[in-house]
């Protein structure tokens, strides 16, 4: 028999035995065509490319925006390193599959042996590095130009294209699966044609293509194929390649690009979607997202076209966790500015990718969580991340009477209520392979063995069809079965009803989005048998906030008063005035008898707009002659809340133009001293990257409040001292060259 027999290896400790699961595995199982070790030429180091394309304007650089990015940081990721430890114990060898797209440099060397990734250097951990992008070919068969109207691809590239197709032994069927084909010249490819450098370069319109993300997230498991007379995917001959590369014949592992292939956003017109487009408005492809559209040049030179098509390569995804890790592991390999921005632009890319919809009639609550995204949500790596709804419902006393989706951020659990509706895919063991491996058929964090999929409830994106979603091997699936009734047709959004058990006075909804769950960080700890990267992972994971979950859209209804003996009183006097086009400052007074008072709550339109520790708030990014109405809670330590105060309204002014500061400036405008807020006013004169931090007097830092480009205008950014003893601090602002100081009291 010439199935993967799966061999059961029992280990004898001191404390008792584990079993774990190994398929007899070789390199040759996991082979994929394309370009092989020794076919791309060297990798330049990416420190070699900044020469041109850094040092000159982070806000729109390749350079600083790139290495603030996870493509930058996929091969020192520890948790890429903690997930290869278990894949190489199920299935030897598996390692090379994760290799090819986080580290395409050592695979294209020769690094990848062992697959456990220790072979790696330096410049391998340069992750999805420049050199290797911009060598990337499109997959197409000898005389076959994918671009025939193109006259300057079929002139000048396609010849080369031709050329380096001809050497390779396999041409990929698609770009998918880490089976790219990466040119073994050092000229640089890229998307404009128009473009002029000092070294060598191709015209590619590839480069503005969505297939050439796909290349690497699209990926399937070789060792299994489809059977269609099971409906089961079984394991492939032992020591051969799998019988077919086309993707859709293996067991699928993720399936972004796919998902956006039969998406509303793979079309002519594309999805209006300006919060992601930058100078766009309709987004199409995933570069339209992920490397925004922004005004600027590419390299430091003179002579550098001035584009509005700039692609910013920040490559934005949703870790925010990661990026906090990496220092500790490699010191001096990261910028810590550039990640920081990384981050923040993280948190801002989860926060466009959902909307939410809250109504309340008496004891019932209809939560509706719309995909703004062009693929699902969320999307990719399935093991571990998950988004959920957390409801709270308050009575008139203040006191929660009902909550779901409780999460305790000391521990890092999760309640399981029954009204808990969580996001996410969960892959396991089926039935079929089940008894040989000597594990349960039901949900798994085995990947590299997993051949079943067993829930996938996750919000697909507009232009949904389950017959194309079927087609892509990414249906809806409840109870290990497709579920072609969870989502409609052209459906992207879900809708969740939550019976209280009584009327609330307030309703609170959050969306939540985390990275990596702590039953994943657990099983990669107490599964590992061959390293120490499962012990390093949850070490760092427990030490640095346990992958706390980020804020997507969050949203408040007050109904009725909330009345507690000791709750303080509503603010009084609440002004509103038009201060521009596109703010709104508010002021009140706090009543004398608000000892207690932690800081203020704004409703805006009947939605929570802010929490600040002042008695004023400019409301910003409004739009110009537009009415708003505002009222204001006050709330204590204690989270008692007080009445809301009498609702007041304002018109913005006219847009004009100009309206940009005069000066850089940094100054305060909450409360000094204070506990446990404040907050910084700071303008920019013309657009800039700014830093703001806090240190200690002697120096030692405490926070990053911002650290990102920012356009010209005004800002208000919160310090949160929750966290910080009392004493003296000081706020350093940089801009470029010039700083800019304040001293802040914390008194508890």
């Amino acid at each position: 028999m010439q199935s993967k027999l799966l061999l059961i290896l029992v280990l004898i400790t001191f404390t008792g035995m584990f079993v774990f699961a190994e398929v007899p595995t070789t390199l040759e199982d996991f082979f994929l065509p394309g370009s092989q070790p020794g076919q791309s030429g060297n990798l330049e180091h990416p420190s070699k490319c900044d020469n041109c394309h850094g040092g000159y304007n982070q806000a729109v650089e390749p350079a600083f925006n790139w290495r603030g990015s996870m493509m930058a940081q996929a091969a020192r990721d520890p948790l890429f390193y903690a997930c290869l430890a278990i894949a190489n114990q199920d299935a030897p060898e598996s390692g090379d599959l994760c290799i090819r797209c986080h580290s395409p440099a050592g695979w294209l060397e020769g690094r990848s042996s062992p697959t456990d990734g220790s072979a790696l250097n330096n410049n391998d951990r340069e992750g999805v590095q420049c050199d290797f992008c911009h060598k990337l070919v499109k997959p197409m068969a000898i005389n076959e130009n994918p671009f025939i109207n193109d006259a300057d691809y079929a002139a000048d590239t396609w010849p080369e294209d031709q050329s380096y197709l001809g050497t390779l032994s396999i041409i990929p069927p698609h770009s998918a699966n880490g089976m790219y084909i990466a040119d073994n010249s050092n000229a640089k490819r890229g998307p404009f044609v128009d473009a002029e450098a000092r070294h060598q370069m191709f015209y590619s319109p590839f480069h503005q293509e969505a297939a050439l993300c796909g290349t690497c997230h699209d990926v399937s498991n070789p060792v299994y194929a489809y059977n269609s007379t099971s409906g089961e995917y079984e394991p492939n001959a032992d020591g051969l390649p799998a019988p077919s590369f086309n993707l859709r014949d293996m067991f699928p592992i993720e399936r972004t690009y796919s998902e956006w292939m039969v998406s509303a956003f793979n079309s002519a017109q594309g999805v209006y979607a300006p919060q992601f487009g930058g100078n766009l408005q309709n987004v199409r492809t995933c570069q339209d997202c992920h490397m925004r559209d922004v005004s600027g040049v590419a390299c430091n030179k003179r002579g550098a076209i001035v584009r509005e098509d700039l692609p910013l390569h920040d490559l934005t995804g949703g870790n925010t966790f990661i990026p906090g890790l990496l220092e500790a592991l490699f010191p001096g390999e990261t910028s810590q500015t550039a990640l920081q921005a990384g981050v923040q632009r993280a948190t801002e890319m989860l926060q466009k990718a959902a909307s939410l919809n809250v109504t309340v009639s008496g004891t019932n609550v209809t939560v509706t969580v719309t995909n703004e995204t062009g693929h699902k949500l969320p999307s990719g790596y399935p093991e571990g991340r998950r988004i959920w709804i957390n409801l709270k419902a308050f009575d008139s006393s203040g006191d929660i009477f009902y909550e779901s989706g409780a999460y305790d951020f000391d521990t890092a659990e999760l309640t399981h209520d029954p009204g808990l509706k969580v996001y996410e895919i969960k892959p396991g063991i089926s039935t079929n392979i089940a008894g040989i491996v000597n594990l349960p058929a039901e949900p798994s964090f085995h990947f590299a063995i997993n051949n079943k999929i067993y829930k996938d409830n996750r919000i697909p994106p507009k232009g949904y069809t389950y017959a194309n979603f079927e087609a892509i091997q990414s249906p809806p699936v409840t109870n290990g079965n497709p579920d072609g009734a969870m989502y409609t047709d052209n459906q992207n959004f879900d809708v969740t009803e939550y019976d209280l058990g009584g009327e609330p006075a307030r309703v609170d909804v959050t969306l939540y989005y985390q990275t990596v769950s702590k039953d994943y960080v657990v099983f990669l700890r107490d599964e590992n048998v061959t390293n120490d990267w499962g012990n390093r992972f949850y070490d760092l994971w427990s030490s640095n906030g346990k992958s706390a979950p980020v804020v997507m859209a969050s949203e408040s209804i007050i109904l009725g008063s909330i009345v507690d003996t000791e709750a303080p009183t509503a603010p009084s006097n609440l002004t509103a005035r038009a201060a521009s086009s596109s703010e709104i400052d508010l002021s009140w007074t706090a009543s004398t008898d608000n000892i207690g008072v932690t800081g203020y709550e704004i409703y805006r339109n009947d939605v929570s707009a802010a929490m600040v520790a002042g008695t004023s708030y400019p409301d910003q990014n409004l739009s110009p002659e537009t009415t708003y109405s505002y009222y204001v809670i006050a709330y204590d330590a204690a989270g008692n809340t007080s009445l809301p105060s009498q609702t007041v309204s304002a018109t913005t002014k006219r847009q004009k133009g100009g309206g940009k500061p005069g000066k850089n400036s940094l100054a305060l405008s909450g409360p000094n001293p204070f506990n446990p807020q404040t907050r910084l006013t700071y303008q920019l004169a013309e657009a800039a990257s700014v830093s703001i931090d806090v240190y200690t007097v002697t120096g030692q830092h405490i926070a990053t409040l911002v650290n990102s480009a920012r356009p010209a205008g005004t800002y208000n950014v919160v310090f949160n001292a929750d966290n910080v003893a009392s004493g003296i601090y000081i706020v350093r602002m940089r801009v470029g060259q010039e700083l800019f100081h304040q001293r802040l009291v914390v008194m508890k």
